[in-house]
């Protein structure tokens, strides 16, 4: 049995920080699920943008607030933007955020 997936958010100061490995160029845009990565577990985006100019992150940020119903100004990739993982800042109250994402991410499993 494999050990469960540590949760990829975590509170910070203005809101919440969410660990996401993309996959860019892909046929469809939105949450796959959580997969786990070398940092922990982490959401699993896919964007159609190509990873050039900054377009996969600004792609990134536009699923992330689709999916969690928040406005597009409230996400932010913070750090990794030349990767594939990458951490997202989304601006709000942290205990509404993770409650909201746990809800959301209870769906992909």
């Amino acid at each position: 049995m494999t050990p469960p997936l540590r949760q990829p958010w975590r509170g910070s100061p203005a809101g919440i920080r969410v660990l996401v490995r993309v996959s860019p160029r892909s046929a469809r845009e939105g949450v796959e699920g959580l997969v786990e990565t070398a940092q922990g577990g982490a959401l699993a985006v896919r964007v159609r943008a190509v990873a050039e100019k900054g377009e996969a992150n600004r792609a990134v940020e536009k699923v992330i607030a689709a999916w969690i119903g928040v406005g597009r100004r409230s996400v932010a990739v913070s750090a990794g933007g030349r990767s594939r993982l990458k951490t997202v800042e989304i601006v709000g109250e942290p205990a509404a955020l993770a409650a909201l994402i746990e809800t959301r991410a209870g769906k992909l499993r």
